[in-house]
């Protein structure tokens, strides 16, 4: 399974359209905090493609991790609609897009992406997610 962030970058946060299989097919939006040079707690994680596993925290309960990202542990994926008042460097899906960094309907975006999801979760098929720039879509 492989999934693949086409980010957009802005001053006050990045704003991407999260897409599954060869055809691109789009799951929803997703919201993150600006790049600032993969700076801990502050930045978006850096271009490329990482394995997605899942992951369980008593404050998110079932959620995804994004594992083995260049100076950095325990990035997320998980539900939040504001970047910069939510996330330190992981990433949530949305339905809307409202501003750079900002959307709308993340528990209902992150419920989508989990149910497409799940049968490779649950068979524990590797889960690739590439993050690249909106200009280099295919």
């Amino acid at each position: 399974m492989h999934l693949t962030i086409h980010r957009t970058y802005h001053k006050e946060g990045t704003n991407g359209l999260l897409t599954m299989g060869p055809n691109s097919e789009p799951v929803c939006y997703t919201i993150e905090l600006p790049w600032r040079n993969n700076e801990l707690n502050r930045s978006c994680i850096p271009e490329g493609t990482y394995v997605l596993k899942r992951r369980y925290s008593r404050k998110f309960r079932w959620h995804l991790e994004v594992k083995d990202v260049p100076g950095r542990s325990y990035i997320l994926i998980h539900p939040a609609n504001h970047a910069a008042r939510e996330l330190k460097g992981c990433i949530a899906p949305v339905l809307q897009l409202t501003a750079p960094g900002t959307g709308e309907q993340s528990q209902q975006a992150f419920d989508l992406l989990i149910s497409k999801l799940l049968q490779a979760l649950r068979s524990k098929e590797t889960i690739l997610l590439t993050v690249t720039s909106a200009k280099t879509r295919r």
